[in-house]
């Protein structure tokens, strides 16, 4: 069954039905994370984790894709990768899935009211320390893009079923603090997705594909 035949079939509640409809309360307990692909890079101490939230803007298309953003090259941290927009948990977010749509509204400009949170994929937990909720939502058409330039250099669009296809998938090593670090990436015509990012998408394609 294609992805557009499933949301189809049974719209959002098919989605909700390959996620975790509750979410996590802090502090925040990953399950997944960087170190999935390099368990001999953790680190023996507890660390005190920075919880954070992201959006993966599911665009309600006849062939649904996903929304990245391409962050600016002026940024101090994660200068020029492709991210979902998100950020840290701030005092005013009454829920994990309100700062994740506030950050989504603050970095591109797209309002609350076209998404439909549908749940939520695994706690990720960064080599750099943060505890990430990934909330899955669907967006739907006649949004308008207004990113925030300090942030963001570029609002695009690839096919979720390229992101889900197991095809596509790559395991690379990259250079990281010193040493080298395994991480999975997918190449989208010019744009090499990798990291944090690509990791959550794998975890939502296990889900969906367990689920579908």
């Amino acid at each position: 069954m294609t992805l557009a035949a499933f949301l189809s079939a049974g719209g959002i509640d098919a989605l909700r039905a390959c996620l975790r409809t509750e979410a996590p309360v802090l502090p925040l307990a990953p399950t997944r994370g960087d170190y999935d692909l390099n368990p001999t890079a953790r680190s023996l101490a507890p660390r005190t984790l920075v919880p954070a939230a992201v959006l993966l803007p599911i665009v309600a298309r006849a062939e649904p894709t996903l929304l990245l953003t391409l962050r600016s090259e002026e940024l101090p941290h994660h200068a020029g990768q492709i991210s979902f927009p998100g950020g840290r948990v701030q005092d005013g977010d009454v829920t994990l899935a309100a700062a994740a749509l506030r950050e989504m509204e603050e970095e591109t400009g797209v309002t609350a009211d076209f998404v439909s949170v549908a749940g939520f994929l695994d706690v990720y937990e960064t080599g750099t320390g943060y505890a990430i909720l990934p909330v899955v939502g669907l967006l739907r058409e006649g949004f308008s893009l207004k990113p925030d330039v300090r942030e963001v250099a570029r609002v695009f669009e690839v096919p979720l079923a390229f992101l889900l296809d197991p095809a596509n998938r790559q395991e690379d090593v990259l250079k990281w603090k010193g040493g080298m670090r395994r991480v999975y990436a997918f190449q989208y015509e010019t744009h090499y997705i990798w990291g944090a990012t690509a990791a959550m998408l794998v975890n939502f394609a296990e889900r969906l594909h367990d689920a579908s």
